[in-house]
């Protein structure tokens, strides 16, 4: 009998799969690193940024390793108030991370966000790489040139360093104890500044 040459193939194809089989690639996350003052603040907004896999609260700039909390409150480790987040490209780039960045923080002043006043409350973006670095100055200057306030643009943009995540009661502590973290959200006035800065577009 005369076999059929498509058939054979399409056995030796099946065969194939069944000892080789082919598995989904796993998707690739990037890493981002922003400071913008309270970091129960920012983890709120970033955890609701589609493409974002998973925000940690931490501590990044300064010296000291393995800093606590009253010692990065103190402002003496260098240290600021940070978020390290996982985030899939495929669904959401750098630079869509940076618009939500800037319009979140007060970029006017340098050792200060709202009510929280000091060096441990400076923000800034922490890049990864020489991409992220462009990417982030390049956001900087178009926010110069498109901002509706006089004062200039002081965050810094810096290369990532050591970050330490913070203690396990910071982490989601907007879910956590949501009574006080709007109180302290509002008593702060972040909502109220940034639309004084950014009006309607955060």
């Amino acid at each position: 009998m005369k076999s059929n040459p498509k058939r054979v193939a399409a056995t030796f194809a099946l065969l194939q799969a069944l000892v080789h089989p082919v598995y989904a690639s796993e998707p690739t996350y990037e890493t981002a690193t922003f400071a913008g003052g309270c970091f129960w603040c920012m983890e709120e907004v970033f955890e609701g940024v589609e493409g974002v896999i998973s925000v940690t609260s931490g501590y990044t700039g300064g010296s000291t390793r393995n800093p606590s909390y009253p010692l990065v409150s103190s402002g003496r480790t260098g240290h600021t108030e940070a978020i390290q987040f996982q985030y899939d490209p495929a669904k959401v780039s750098y630079d869509e991370l940076l618009r939500v960045f800037w319009r979140n923080i007060d970029p006017t002043v340098a050792d200060r966000q709202f009510c929280d006043v000091g060096s441990q409350y400076r923000p800034g973006v922490f890049y990864h790489n020489a991409e992220q670095q462009q990417l982030a100055a390049g956001s900087r200057e178009q926010v110069e040139k498109t901002k509706s306030f006089p004062q200039p643009i002081v965050t810094e943009i810096v290369q990532a360093s050591d970050f330490y995540p913070a203690e396990d009661y910071h982490q989601d502590y907007y879910l956590k104890n949501p009574l006080r973290y709007k109180l302290y959200k509002h008593g702060c006035g972040r909502d109220r500044r940034l639309k004084e800065l950014w009006g309607d577009t955060g």
